[in-house]
């Protein structure tokens, strides 16, 4: 059983999940696995991935979860953790089909619940390519997860492990763990995945993810998607988890509804795709706009970064806004071979009072990374520009 832990998963899932159920409980989605590098998987394989996703059921949160989540978030009422110890996986959600070397993933079903699958799903597949490929770990990962450590703390930065989903296994993620905290100490701020926080009493951190802001644009049209997203975000939490993301239709688009109210609530912002030098100017021009010291707020930058990108970002930074890193994939899966070029994503909504479904699309600051029905993304684009 590759999953062992109902929390072996990322923040992020949680603080979504409730609010989807304070304001979209009745709300269904459908989610898709996206193989981006064309990945031959093994024959087998979704055999053994239904018998992972069917072990699921099986999960529920134990009383030491449920202590540590009522003692660290604080943002979450005592009825949704109650919800999370009533929550069981179902596995008919998941949908697993192979045909020779393509794997085809579909969940559907209600929003609230089915917002959990994708951090384990794609845990799952990571791990059990690797098994059964028969690709194993070089002697080499430790010192290199020392030496970014070292490497990190000799630059000054400030970091997280954001790697659960592309992870080459739950006990690399472990260790990983292990050797930065040991190594980076108070540098080290954190990790995503709330097992591994508890286990290594440290920091859990997650705001929200692009599917929030995909359903918005759905449900409100995406002129308004930004500001509702970031409106409802505040109506659930009042000003905690305070990180909004910027680029599900792009920064520009963003930044035009960042208004003075929602830039001085907000703790910061969180860079996820596009050039990041670009990016935190945008930022700082916006802030200067508003008429708010950027030194008073903090960028969290998230996508594919290596050590070496931490610090050309570092010396832009530098005495401008505060900085911080959520490192995944290469810390969670530099271990000699080639990590999984995959994602899981939100493809289409039918809020309450809707007919049927309707596509959500994903845009980005990098056209690459753009998801979603071709039509609905021009659509999209002639609304935002």
């Amino acid at each position: 059983m590759i999953i062992r832990a109902f929390t072996d998963n990322d923040l992020y899932k949680y603080t979504t999940m409730n609010a989807i159920q304070q304001l979209f409980p009745t709300a269904n989605v459908q989610y898709k696995f996206i193989n981006r590098a064309n990945t031959i998987f093994p024959e087998g394989f979704a055999d053994q991935l239904r018998k992972e996703v069917d072990s699921m059921a099986d999960l529920y949160l134990t009383q030491e979860e449920e202590s540590f989540i009522r003692k660290r978030c604080y943002f979450f009422t005592p009825l949704f953790i109650d919800l999370l110890k009533g929550y069981r996986y179902n596995p008919e959600e998941v949908k697993i089909v192979q045909n020779g070397g393509q794997l085809d993933v579909t969940i559907e079903g209600l929003w609230y619940r089915t917002v959990l699958w994708e951090v384990p799903l794609m845990s799952i597949i990571s791990e059990l390519y690797y098994k059964m490929s028969g690709l194993k770990p070089d002697n080499l990962w430790q010192q290199r997860t020392i030496d970014k450590a070292n490497y990190l703390v000799d630059i000054d930065a400030r970091f997280s492990d954001f790697g659960t989903r592309r992870r080459f296994s739950f006990d690399i993620h472990d260790s990983v763990l292990g050797l930065l905290k040991e190594h980076a100490g108070k540098h080290m701020i954190g990790t995503s995945n709330v097992y591994l926080g508890m286990k290594h009493d440290t920091l859990i951190i997650g705001t929200h993810p692009h599917e929030w802001f995909m359903y918005h644009g759905a449900h409100y049209g995406y002129r308004m998607a930004n500001r509702m997203a970031l409106e409802n975000w505040t109506k659930v939490y009042n000003g905690a988890l305070g990180i909004a993301l910027c680029d599900t239709f792009t920064s520009d688009n963003f930044f035009r509804f960042f208004d003075r109210m929602y830039a001085k609530l907000f703790d910061g912002l969180r860079w996820d795709s596009g050039d990041p030098i670009e990016f935190t100017q945008k930022a700082l021009d916006r802030y200067k706009e508003l008429g708010i010291d950027a030194r008073t707020k903090t960028i969290i930058y998230s996508d594919a970064l290596n050590v070496e990108r931490v610090q050309k970002i570092k010396a832009f930074t530098q005495g401008k806004i505060m900085d911080a890193y959520g490192i995944g994939t290469n810390l969670t899966n530099d271990v000699g071979v080639t990590p999984l070029n995959m994602v899981i994503k939100l493809m289409t909504v039918q809020p309450e009072y809707f007919d049927k479904p309707v596509p959500v699309v994903k845009l980005s600051d990098s056209t690459g990374k753009y998801s979603g029905d071709p039509e609905e993304i021009d659509l999209c684009l002639r609304t935002i520009r």
